[in-house]
This record gives C-alpha cells, structure tokens and sequence, in this order.
C-alpha cells in the first residue's frame, strides 16, 4: 500500500481504501490524485472500470478532513443510479469523518430533499435538473463556498443531445463560486471536452489513459450477423446457451427503447429466465429494487436501456448483450464496460442485422481494433423462431392492453409540471419552435438558391464576354488580311 501513500494520501484515508480493497491505485488515481491534492484542475479520461470514481473521491475526502464543513463538495452525474453509486463510495471511504451526504435526484421527494441541503450536507450528489429545480425555487441553501465542483461522466453531462443538460449546469454554475476548484471524468473523449482543455482555468491536468485501445484488454468483444426479424430468436437461444454453460454468470442485455426493454423481459421471464427491466420509464424505487436485486444475484439477467450504460459497477457481469447496434461508437463503450470489470474478463456480443454494418466499423474505428464473429448453431435458433415470434406478440399486446405509450405521455407532463412546467404551453412552444426551423430552414435553402443562380449567372456573363473576345479577334484577324 505505499504506492498510496506515495501520492500524497493520508494514512486512516489508505487504510479506508484497503478496506474496500483498493490495494494499489490504477493509472487514472496515480496520474489525477496528486495534482488535485495541489489544487489544480483535473480532466481524466480513462476505459470504464479503471477506478474514476475513487480518483476524486480519495484527494476531495483528503482535503475535507483537513477543514471540514458543508457544503463542500458538488458532484453532478447524468442518471440516478450512478448517483447512488458514487454516494456509497463517499460514505464507505469517508467513515472515519462522519461524512454527511445527500443524494439529490428525480424521481424523489422534493421537500424532504431541500431539508436536507437546508441541513448543509458535505457532499451533494446530484442529477442537474433536479439540483437546477431547487436552486430556482429554493434560497434554504448556498453553493457559493464549495470547495470542489465534481462532472462526472463530463461527456454525458455537456453535450448537447436528446436529454440536453446546458440550461440546467446554467443555473448550477451561476450558483457556484468561481474560485472553486473543477473536477471532470469521462471513459470517453469528445470535442466538447478537447474545448474545455483548451480553454479550462486554474492551472489545469489533463490526463487522458495512454492505450490506443478504448476498451479494456480482458474484454472479448464479438459481434453476430443476425436478419432483422430473427433477432428475437438468436437473442434468446444466446441467454439459453449462456445459462446452461454457466448458471452462476450475471448476464446484461442493453436495448435502445423502455417499451423494447419492457417487452424482452416479458418474454424472456415466459421462457423461464430469472429476468429483470430497468428503464426510465419505471418508478425510481422500482429502478432501485431492480437494480438490488441483480447486484445480489436474485436475478441473473438485467434488460436495460441506456440508463444502465454509464458508470454502474456491478462486478459480477460476465456477459454483455447489446440487442441493438449502438448508433454511437462512444455509447457501445460505455455498454460493453458494465463487463470485464477491475481486471476481471468477460465477453461482449452484439447483435448486428444488415443494416448496421456501417455502425460495426464506425465502432471498430472508435475502439482501433475489430470485432470477431460469434458462431451459433442456426438450426438451434430456427427450432425456437416460432414460438419466440408467437410469444413476442403476445407480449406486446398484453403491453398494449397496460397503455404503455399513455402512460409515458403522461410521465412527460408529470416530470415537467415538476420542473415548474406548463405542459400544454411547452408543447405550443415545441411548435412554434418545428415551425421557425421549417421556415429557417426554407430561408436556407432560397438562400443558398439564389446564390447558385447568381453564380451561374456570373459564370454565364464570363462564357458571353470570352465568347465576344473571341468573336472579336476573329473579326480583327480577318479585317488585318
């Protein structure tokens, strides 16, 4: 354990990290603990289950030992669960301080949640846009003397996409002091964080993990060319065949949508299989009991959307099945490494049809290196394709008969009355909003029209005028004989 030592580290804080057997730090700790312990700015970016989280959990625990008070340090995380996670490892390794922490995300109780910040906290875990809600309807707490502001999954939290973060870190960033000291980790590098480097205060580290390799080597990733209609089936002979080798291996299956993975875990759960969903659709202490009881080995198959993706350690899971190609090569790392965890091995398959070669090779060209096939036994897949047909559509239709859809609808305008939203207005805004790009668009377009017809236009006027040279010297080389 000098190794610990040697970055600076407390004893009582490298007895706390044996206990949870942190032996010896990892490269991301080596390389990010000493220059946060000299105040500087970090920016790691390192293979999922490298040890991130203990990267800046160990130094900010360091620094609050020394002069404790609340609220001292901010941690934001784009999902829930990993929320959680990351409090569990705050409380085991800050014991010894009497850590308080609180826990602020969606799904939760709002007035229970702002009493305890108005308590000031040690640390607060948070989602943005539930941390964002407090900070615009509550003055019963401050962040104007944090110590650390901590993005974890930076990647996840500042790009701009289907769940956009950017008004929400808005409003934390506005309420957060300037002096503090900023902390971001990611398993996967972007443009928006090769910005941040460059234009990143404070006497910022960057350290970004020297393998050219963007997955971790124990992984065995392999890919197998399925037809469209038949996924189902191979889906299903896949989890038999890995059941009957292996009865005690934990088994992932990722999927791009929560009635997709509602619908699998139905079906999979009628052939016999100790399954479990989770997805953002269910209740948040739904999303918690279904993630206990895989962790605990109760169930031995999680079906989840990409809720799951993200920094959940579960060291368990030997398999990971992506029932979908990944339309990013940066989500399909972040899948495949819920697997091959902390220097265990695993395997990684995903199920590729015909219209997803495009997505294997931007993957292949993400990762540097390629996939290998895995081969099964089609005549083994062909002998369940009906009944696996027959019991997908039933199990649709009884989904159906729930109102799954309504009742994401309804979700929606929940979630937004929450956030001080009036549904119906946001919808007129969506709208009007469709409608300004249609009408940006079309100005685009007559824009960029009119500037080919002014081109052609010029280009006629040169074709006319060396025309008419031409014509002239003709005229002048027939006058001269």
């Amino acid at each position: 354990m000098a190794a610990f030592r040697q970055l600076g580290l407390a004893p009582w804080l490298v007895t706390q990290a044996e206990q949870m057997g942190l032996t010896r730090p990892t490269p991301v700790q080596e390389a990010c603990i000493p220059p946060t312990l000299q105040g500087h700015d970090c920016m790691g970016c390192a293979k999922t289950g490298s040890g991130k989280t203990a990267a800046f959990v160990l130094p900010i625990l360091q620094k609050l030992s020394e002069d404790p008070y609340g609220i001292f340090c901010l941690v934001l995380t784009p999902t829930r669960e990993l929320a959680y996670q990351i409090a569990e490892q705050f409380r085991v390794l800050g014991k010894p301080l009497g850590l308080k922490d609180c826990i602020v995300v969606g799904g939760m109780d709002m007035v229970a949640q702002a009493l305890e910040l108005s308590r000031k906290p040690h640390v607060v875990i948070a989602t943005p846009g539930r941390l964002a809600d407090h900070l615009r309807s509550s003055s019963t707490f401050s962040l104007q003397k944090i110590k650390y502001l901590v993005l974890d999954e930076a990647d996840r939290l500042l790009e701009q996409g289907c769940t956009d973060f950017t008004q929400d870190l808005e409003v934390i960033l506005a309420a957060a002091p300037a002096t503090r000291q900023t902390l971001l980790f990611s398993a996967t590098l972007t443009d928006t964080l090769n910005e941040l480097k460059q234009i990143a205060m404070n006497k910022p580290f960057f350290w970004e993990s020297p393998s050219e390799v963007r997955t971790v080597e124990e992984l065995d990733q392999r890919y197998l060319l399925v037809p469209e209609k038949v996924k189902d089936a191979y889906l299903v002979h896949l989890v038999q065949m890995f059941q009957d080798e292996h009865e005690d291996w934990s088994i992932i299956i990722f999927t791009n949508t929560c009635k997709n993975c509602q619908v699998l875990n139905m079906m999979l759960r009628k052939f016999n299989f100790p399954s479990v969903a989770l997805h953002s659709m269910m209740k948040q202490k739904q999303r918690f009991a279904a993630l206990a009881k895989f962790k605990s080995s109760v169930y031995k198959i999680l079906i989840a959307t990409d809720v799951a993706a993200r920094g959940l350690d579960i060291p368990t899971v030997q398999v990971v099945i992506n029932q979908n190609t990944p339309g990013l090569p940066k989500i399909y790392i972040h899948r495949v490494g819920r697997t091959a965890r902390a220097g265990r091995h695993g395997i990684a398959i995903t199920l590729v049809t015909q219209y997803d070669i495009h997505l294997v090779h931007a993957i292949e060209e993400q990762i540097k290196m390629k996939l290998r096939e895995f081969s099964v036994e089609e005549r083994s897949v062909l002998n369940i394709l009906t009944q696996v047909n027959v019991v997908r559509r039933e199990c649709e239709i009884r989904l159906e008969a729930t109102d799954f859809d309504e009742k994401k609808e309804i979700n929606k305008r929940k979630q937004m009355i929450l956030e001080g939203k009036d549904p119906d207005l946001e919808e007129q805004r969506k709208a009007e909003l469709a409608k300004i790009r249609k009408k940006n668009g079309e100005f685009r377009s007559r824009v960029q029209q009119t500037l080919q017809e002014r081109q052609q236009l010029q280009l006629r006027q040169k074709l006319q005028k060396k025309t008419r040279r031409k014509q002239k010297q003709k005229q002048q080389l027939a006058a001269a004989k």
